[in-house]
This record gives structure tokens, sequence and C-alpha cells, in this order.
């Protein structure tokens, strides 16, 4: 009786996960991203995100599609950006 060797799959399923973001931190990381869109109209490389200090609300845009993040930090994909408050 031979057995089939399994071949790993070498495409990964993304699971998407809904996460909960806080209102004040979302609206910060819009404003960044709206100011680096006006500041960069013709830019070269679309941003995966923002990653941003729940505190401070200061952020930095990620262009990488892994983020390493410091404590304290959330990461607001550009896809969340796009959600507008009311």
């Amino acid at each position: 009786m031979g057995y089939a060797r399994r071949i790993p799959d070498t495409k990964q399923q993304e699971i998407q996960l809904p996460v909960t973001i806080d209102c004040a931190v979302l609206r910060a990381a819009q404003r960044i991203y709206r100011t680096y869109c006006v500041l960069h109209p013709k830019r070269n490389r679309q941003p995966c995100g923002i990653a941003i200090n729940r505190k401070s609300k200061r952020g930095q845009l990620i262009f990488r599609e892994n983020p390493v993040l410091l404590p304290g930090e959330s990461f607001v994909s550009t896809n969340q950006l796009e959600v507008e408050i009311h």
C-alpha cells in the first residue's frame, strides 16, 4: 500500500477578522492619510495603512504589509480609512 505525498498549499488564505478601532484613533489616522494625499497627489506608492499611537494620536504611514508596531500603537489599514464617521 502506497501513501500519497501531501503537498502543502503554498497559497495561504487570509482571514479578514473585523477589528474594532477607537473612533478618535480612526479620525486621527484619516486626518494623517488625507494630509499625505494632499501633499503627495502624484504618489507612486500606496501606503498599506497607518501606525498610530493610541494616546498621543500621532501616526506614521506604513508601506509594508506586515508592520511591526510599538507597544501602545494600533494599525489602521487603508481599507479602514475609507470608512466615514458620522
